[in-house]
Formats: C-alpha cells, sequence, structure tokens
C-alpha cells in the first residue's frame, strides 16, 4: 500500500477589531473553477520523505502566494486528514499581505481532456481574508479543524 501523501502550510492570521481573520487561497485550474464553498485551503503543498516539514509549508507558502514568510513566530497546529487521505500539517502565523496582489506559481496539465493539447494553470486563482466563522464554510472541510487550533492558541 503506498503510504498517505502529505502536504505542509501555513495559516495566515491577522487580528481585525480584535476578532481573527484568515488568509485563505482557491485552487486554480478547470477543476475548481466553479466550486467554493469546501473548495479552499491553506497555502500549502506536498512534500516528500526525508523533506522537512516546516521548510516544506514556508516553501510552498512563498510558491503559492509570491510572499516569503520567516520561519520565527510559527506555531504548530498539528496535522489533520482529509476524506481522500492526504495528511495536512500546518502552521500558524500572524501576519498581514494584500490578497489582492498574491501571485502564484503555475502547473501545466492536458486541457480540455483527451485534446492533447496542454495548457499552463495558476496553483492558485485568488486569495482572500476570511473570518472565523466564513472561513469554516469556506475551507476544505478536515483543514477547518486548523481554525479551531488557531482560536485555541490565540
Amino acid at each position: 500500500m503506498a503510504a498517505a501523501k502529505r502536504s505542509a502550510g501555513v495559516l495566515l492570521y491577522r487580528r481585525s477589531g480584535g476578532a481573527p481573520e484568515v488568509l485563505l487561497v482557491h485552487p486554480g485550474g478547470p477543476f475548481w473553477a466553479r466550486r467554493d464553498a469546501g473548495a479552499w485551503s491553506i497555502p500549502k503543498g506536498e512534500y516528500e520523505d526525508g523533506d522537512d516539514p516546516l521548510a516544506a509549508a514556508l516553501r510552498e507558502f512563498e510558491e503559492e502566494t509570491g510572499t516569503a514568510l520567516q520561519a520565527g513566530e510559527l506555531r504548530d497546529l498539528g496535522e489533520v486528514k482529509q476524506k481522500a487521505g492526504k495528511v495536512v500539517r500546518a502552521w500558524a502565523a500572524e501576519g498581514d499581505l494584500d490578497a489582492d496582489a498574491v501571485r502564484s506559481n503555475t502547473f501545466t496539465m492536458e486541457w480540455p481532456p483527451r485534446s492533447g493539447r496542454t495548457a499552463e494553470f495558476p496553483e492558485i486563482d485568488r486569495a482572500g481574508w476570511f473570518g472565523v466563522e466564513e472561513a469554516r464554510e469556506k475551507l476544505n472541510p478536515a483543514q477547518a479543524e486548523f481554525l479551531e487550533r488557531l482560536l485555541d492558541a490565540v
């Protein structure tokens, strides 16, 4: 049996009027274009055996947002297991960035399917700041646990 895929990411948060807001990203590409509730994620990406999960989380955050974070003030939020079996590890960081200015790296895939043509898409097509209640609706259901852990930590 193959090992479960693993991802690591950063849940960036800021305080707005005392209540935390979190930065979420929406996956790019044609499969996600019309999906909203339950489709958003923390900025994250896969890592391999032997990779440092924290280093992967920081790398993936930069690749998906265009903004580098420092490893200093991160809180470990642990792991969750998504419905398809992927294990996601996350850290929380307090900070701010312009969600409208987020620029992601891209990927290439055959599109339309079985056409023989390839197209390039951004890994994330948009980012946004959300209050905790709205973020619960937007996030992949398993990742919503990170919101509870963040609230407990701050």
